[in-house]
């Protein structure tokens, strides 16, 4: 399966992402890991964007690009792998398609994590609590909030078009999720 996985800050993405690449046997890829591996080895590509974090800039979305078009070429995601974090624009969904055309392959879904935001911001002021993290106020948690839905409504308007949204609440324990996801994309292989 070829999955992009999406959802607010503090649904339990990685989360869910994690345990179901395990499950299924494919790779999870996440932009800050191709970051953090290509910075890591020096690639021409990390040195870049190394440039960029040193500066306090936004590593641009060529960089990223590249980075997602190399990762996306390795041996390990010839079965399917599982996209967490990329595409955020509307420029970058451009782009995934032109590499997974290049790849000859599509995405078989975009999985949709679903939470109410007054549970969301609930969890994450009780996750700010108990790790310390003095940067996760109220008020930073709603900011992100509404930065994740205003980038990517327009996303999930151009996968809606083309079928592939599956929505799936995001609201329980870690196992019900993983149960609902992985039975929520039974459903829609069988339409």
């Amino acid at each position: 399966m070829r999955l992009l996985f999406m959802g607010p800050p503090g649904a339990g993405k990685g989360t869910q992402a994690m345990r179901l690449s395990a499950e299924l046997g494919v790779p999870q890829i996440s932009t800050g890991d191709i970051f953090r591996h290509n910075v890591a080895e020096q690639t021409e590509l990390g040195q870049a964007a190394q440039r960029f974090m040193d500066a306090g800039e936004y590593v641009p979305d060529e960089v990223t690009n590249e980075m997602v078009r190399a990762r996306l070429a390795e041996e390990d995601t010839r079965q399917g792998f599982l996209l967490d974090g990329y595409p955020r624009t509307v420029d970058q969904v451009q782009t995934l398609d032109e590499i997974l055309a290049e790849l000859d392959q599509e995405l078989d879904a975009v999985v949709v994590l679903s939470v109410d935001s007054e549970e969301l911001i609930a969890r994450l002021l009780k996750r700010a609590e108990t790790s310390g993290r003095n940067d996760d106020n109220e008020d930073v948690i709603r900011h992100r909030q509404e930065v994740f839905k205003a980038q990517t409504a327009p996303l999930l308007q151009t996968y809606e078009q083309r079928g592939i949204v599956v929505e799936v609440d995001g609201l329980g324990d870690v196992d019900e999720v993983a149960e609902r996801i992985v039975g929520a994309l039974a459903a829609a292989d069988k339409s």
